[in-house]
Protein backbone atom coordinates (compact mmCIF):
# COMPACT_ATOMS: atom_id res chain seq x y z
CA UNK A 1 0.00 0.00 0.00
CA UNK A 2 1.39 3.00 -1.04
CA UNK A 3 2.34 5.82 1.68
CA UNK A 4 1.43 9.20 1.68
CA UNK A 5 4.06 11.96 1.27
CA UNK A 6 3.24 15.27 4.02
CA UNK A 7 4.81 18.21 2.85
CA UNK A 8 7.86 19.81 4.78
CA UNK A 9 6.28 22.36 6.74
CA UNK A 10 8.33 25.00 8.73
CA UNK A 11 6.86 23.25 11.93
CA UNK A 12 9.92 20.39 11.42
CA UNK A 13 12.48 22.76 11.33
CA UNK A 14 14.76 22.40 14.85
CA UNK A 15 14.48 25.90 16.81
CA UNK A 16 18.21 25.86 17.73
CA UNK A 17 18.83 25.54 14.14
CA UNK A 18 17.47 28.64 13.13
CA UNK A 19 18.46 30.54 16.41
CA UNK A 20 22.27 29.58 15.55
CA UNK A 21 22.03 30.34 11.54
CA UNK A 22 20.08 33.44 12.70
CA UNK A 23 23.24 34.53 14.23
CA UNK A 24 25.37 33.20 11.93
CA UNK A 25 23.73 35.54 9.32
CA UNK A 26 23.59 38.37 11.28
CA UNK A 27 27.63 37.98 12.31
CA UNK A 28 28.25 37.49 8.39
CA UNK A 29 26.03 40.36 7.74
CA UNK A 30 27.88 42.92 10.10
CA UNK A 31 31.22 41.52 8.86
CA UNK A 32 30.33 42.05 5.05
CA UNK A 33 29.23 45.49 6.32
CA UNK A 34 32.28 46.51 7.67
CA UNK A 35 34.32 45.33 4.83
CA UNK A 36 32.33 46.91 2.22
CA UNK A 37 32.20 50.22 3.61
CA UNK A 38 35.66 50.59 5.04
CA UNK A 39 37.84 48.07 3.09
CA UNK A 40 36.83 47.55 -0.40
CA UNK A 41 37.29 50.00 -2.98
CA UNK A 42 36.09 50.00 -6.54
CA UNK A 43 35.36 46.51 -8.74
CA UNK A 44 36.15 44.18 -5.76
CA UNK A 45 32.83 45.48 -4.25
CA UNK A 46 30.77 43.57 -6.53
CA UNK A 47 32.31 40.02 -6.78
CA UNK A 48 32.68 40.19 -2.57
CA UNK A 49 28.60 40.98 -1.89
CA UNK A 50 27.65 38.24 -4.30
CA UNK A 51 29.91 35.92 -2.66
CA UNK A 52 28.50 36.94 0.91
CA UNK A 53 24.85 36.53 -0.92
CA UNK A 54 25.95 32.92 -1.85
CA UNK A 55 26.72 32.07 1.55
CA UNK A 56 23.61 33.34 3.25
CA UNK A 57 22.06 30.98 0.73
CA UNK A 58 24.25 27.98 2.19
CA UNK A 59 23.67 29.08 5.83
CA UNK A 60 19.88 29.30 5.21
CA UNK A 61 19.65 25.76 3.25
CA UNK A 62 21.95 24.10 5.72
CA UNK A 63 19.23 25.30 8.07
CA UNK A 64 16.73 23.41 6.77
CA UNK A 65 14.88 26.23 4.63
CA UNK A 66 13.60 25.55 1.14
CA UNK A 67 13.88 27.36 -1.46
CA UNK A 68 9.90 28.64 -0.93
CA UNK A 69 11.05 29.91 2.59
CA UNK A 70 13.56 32.10 1.01
CA UNK A 71 10.82 33.60 -1.90
CA UNK A 72 12.77 31.57 -4.57
CA UNK A 73 10.29 29.11 -5.72
CA UNK A 74 9.65 28.81 -9.33
CA UNK A 75 6.20 28.74 -9.06
CA UNK A 76 5.72 32.28 -7.97
CA UNK A 77 7.79 33.67 -10.25
CA UNK A 78 5.20 35.44 -12.68
CA UNK A 79 3.43 36.67 -9.73
CA UNK A 80 6.03 38.21 -8.72
CA UNK A 81 7.82 39.97 -11.80
CA UNK A 82 4.16 41.03 -12.36
CA UNK A 83 3.89 42.80 -8.49
CA UNK A 84 7.83 43.86 -9.22
CA UNK A 85 6.78 45.94 -12.12
CA UNK A 86 3.81 47.47 -10.66
CA UNK A 87 6.34 48.99 -8.24
CA UNK A 88 8.69 49.99 -10.43
CA UNK A 89 6.47 51.91 -12.54
CA UNK A 90 5.63 53.69 -9.24
CA UNK A 91 8.70 54.11 -8.59
CA UNK A 92 9.44 55.95 -12.45
CA UNK A 93 6.32 58.13 -11.60
CA UNK A 94 7.26 59.44 -8.41
CA UNK A 95 10.70 60.22 -9.66
CA UNK A 96 9.38 61.52 -12.91
CA UNK A 97 7.29 63.95 -11.29
CA UNK A 98 9.78 64.86 -8.65
CA UNK A 99 12.73 65.50 -11.62
CA UNK A 100 10.30 67.66 -13.04
CA UNK A 101 9.19 69.97 -10.40
CA UNK A 102 11.92 72.69 -9.69
CA UNK A 103 10.75 72.84 -6.35
CA UNK A 104 12.15 68.69 -5.65
CA UNK A 105 14.52 68.67 -8.49
CA UNK A 106 17.88 69.69 -6.12
CA UNK A 107 16.69 66.46 -3.89
CA UNK A 108 18.62 64.82 -6.89
CA UNK A 109 22.06 66.37 -6.62
CA UNK A 110 24.00 64.44 -4.88
CA UNK A 111 27.78 64.64 -6.05
CA UNK A 112 28.60 60.83 -5.45
CA UNK A 113 26.19 60.61 -8.71
CA UNK A 114 29.36 62.49 -10.55
CA UNK A 115 31.33 60.74 -13.47
CA UNK A 116 31.64 59.80 -16.71
CA UNK A 117 28.59 57.92 -18.86
CA UNK A 118 31.03 54.72 -17.98
CA UNK A 119 30.71 54.89 -14.53
CA UNK A 120 27.01 55.59 -14.55
CA UNK A 121 26.47 52.85 -16.57
CA UNK A 122 28.67 50.50 -14.18
CA UNK A 123 26.83 51.99 -11.23
CA UNK A 124 22.90 51.47 -12.63
CA UNK A 125 23.72 48.33 -14.50
CA UNK A 126 25.76 45.94 -12.53
CA UNK A 127 27.24 47.80 -9.17
CA UNK A 128 23.48 48.31 -7.46
CA UNK A 129 21.97 45.42 -9.22
CA UNK A 130 24.53 42.35 -7.95
CA UNK A 131 26.92 44.44 -5.99
CA UNK A 132 24.03 45.78 -4.13
CA UNK A 133 20.63 45.36 -4.13
CA UNK A 134 21.09 41.21 -4.63
CA UNK A 135 22.78 41.21 -1.16
CA UNK A 136 20.43 42.87 0.13
CA UNK A 137 17.20 41.25 -1.07
CA UNK A 138 18.36 37.83 -0.59
CA UNK A 139 19.47 39.00 2.96
CA UNK A 140 16.73 41.46 4.48
CA UNK A 141 13.74 40.08 2.81
CA UNK A 142 14.49 36.30 2.21
CA UNK A 143 17.29 34.76 4.45
CA UNK A 144 16.47 36.77 7.84
CA UNK A 145 12.85 36.52 7.69
CA UNK A 146 13.03 33.18 7.08
CA UNK A 147 15.42 32.31 10.13
CA UNK A 148 13.15 34.76 12.44
CA UNK A 149 10.41 32.15 11.94
CA UNK A 150 8.33 33.92 9.47
CA UNK A 151 4.99 32.59 10.93
CA UNK A 152 4.21 36.20 11.53
CA UNK A 153 4.77 38.45 9.12
CA UNK A 154 4.40 42.12 11.00
CA UNK A 155 7.01 40.76 13.40
CA UNK A 156 9.54 39.36 11.28
CA UNK A 157 9.08 42.26 8.58
CA UNK A 158 9.67 44.54 11.64
CA UNK A 159 13.00 42.46 12.70
CA UNK A 160 14.44 42.30 9.23
CA UNK A 161 13.83 45.95 8.21
CA UNK A 162 15.02 47.28 11.53
CA UNK A 163 18.34 45.56 10.87
CA UNK A 164 18.21 46.39 7.29
CA UNK A 165 18.08 50.10 9.02
CA UNK A 166 20.66 49.44 11.09
CA UNK A 167 22.95 48.37 7.89
CA UNK A 168 23.05 51.56 6.22
CA UNK A 169 24.68 53.34 9.56
CA UNK A 170 28.35 53.41 8.01
CA UNK A 171 26.95 54.17 4.44
CA UNK A 172 25.03 57.46 6.64
CA UNK A 173 28.30 59.08 7.17
CA UNK A 174 28.53 62.32 5.09
CA UNK A 175 25.57 61.84 3.08
CA UNK A 176 24.97 65.30 4.01
CA UNK A 177 28.08 66.60 2.67
CA UNK A 178 27.47 64.87 -1.00
CA UNK A 179 23.78 66.11 -1.10
CA UNK A 180 23.24 69.82 -0.82
CA UNK A 181 19.44 69.61 -0.34
CA UNK A 182 19.93 66.89 2.29
CA UNK A 183 22.65 68.64 4.11
CA UNK A 184 20.20 71.93 4.33
CA UNK A 185 17.46 69.98 6.02
CA UNK A 186 19.10 67.79 8.23
CA UNK A 187 22.92 68.75 7.93
CA UNK A 188 22.19 70.96 11.20
CA UNK A 189 21.06 68.48 13.85
CA UNK A 190 24.15 66.83 15.02
CA UNK A 191 25.68 63.24 13.49
CA UNK A 192 23.83 60.93 15.86
CA UNK A 193 20.37 62.40 14.57
CA UNK A 194 21.29 62.36 11.18
CA UNK A 195 22.10 58.47 11.37
CA UNK A 196 19.32 57.88 13.51
CA UNK A 197 16.52 59.85 10.57
CA UNK A 198 18.69 57.51 8.28
CA UNK A 199 18.20 54.34 10.00
CA UNK A 200 14.09 55.15 10.33
CA UNK A 201 13.91 56.17 7.17
CA UNK A 202 16.03 52.61 6.05
CA UNK A 203 13.41 50.43 8.16
CA UNK A 204 10.51 52.32 6.55
CA UNK A 205 12.14 51.50 3.16
CA UNK A 206 12.26 47.62 4.25
CA UNK A 207 8.65 47.35 5.43
CA UNK A 208 7.83 48.50 2.24
CA UNK A 209 10.33 45.64 0.29
CA UNK A 210 8.55 43.28 2.22
CA UNK A 211 5.55 44.20 1.43
CA UNK A 212 6.23 43.94 -1.64
CA UNK A 213 7.60 40.22 -0.95
CA UNK A 214 4.90 39.42 0.36
CA UNK A 215 2.47 40.46 -2.18
CA UNK A 216 4.33 39.05 -4.56
CA UNK A 217 5.54 35.95 -3.10
CA UNK A 218 8.60 35.89 -4.78
CA UNK A 219 12.08 37.33 -3.45
CA UNK A 220 12.02 39.20 -7.46
CA UNK A 221 9.17 41.74 -6.30
CA UNK A 222 11.53 43.92 -4.38
CA UNK A 223 14.71 43.55 -5.84
CA UNK A 224 12.84 45.10 -9.06
CA UNK A 225 11.54 47.87 -7.05
CA UNK A 226 15.17 48.23 -5.09
CA UNK A 227 17.00 48.32 -8.81
CA UNK A 228 14.48 50.74 -10.25
CA UNK A 229 14.93 52.92 -6.74
CA UNK A 230 18.66 53.22 -6.93
CA UNK A 231 19.68 52.66 -10.16
CA UNK A 232 17.03 55.61 -11.53
CA UNK A 233 17.97 57.59 -8.73
CA UNK A 234 21.52 57.38 -9.76
CA UNK A 235 20.15 58.13 -13.25
CA UNK A 236 18.32 61.67 -12.62
CA UNK A 237 21.42 62.28 -9.67
CA UNK A 238 23.50 62.31 -12.89
CA UNK A 239 21.72 64.13 -15.23
CA UNK A 240 20.87 67.15 -12.62
CA UNK A 241 24.41 67.32 -11.48
CA UNK A 242 25.32 67.48 -15.35
CA UNK A 243 22.93 69.31 -17.16
CA UNK A 244 22.37 72.37 -14.56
Amino acid sequence: MATMTVPRTRVHLHPVRLRLGLILAIAILAGSNLVSNRVLTGLAYVPWNLAVAALLIVVARRCGLSWADLGLQNRRLRKGLLVGAVAASLVVLIYTIGWALPATRSAFADQRAAGSVQTLLFAALIQIPLGTVLLEEIAFRGVLPALFGGERFWPTALASSALFGLWHVLPSFGVTAANAAMGATIGGIGLLAQTVLVVLAMTGAGMLLMVYRRWGGHLVSPMIAHVATNSLGVLIAWLVITHT
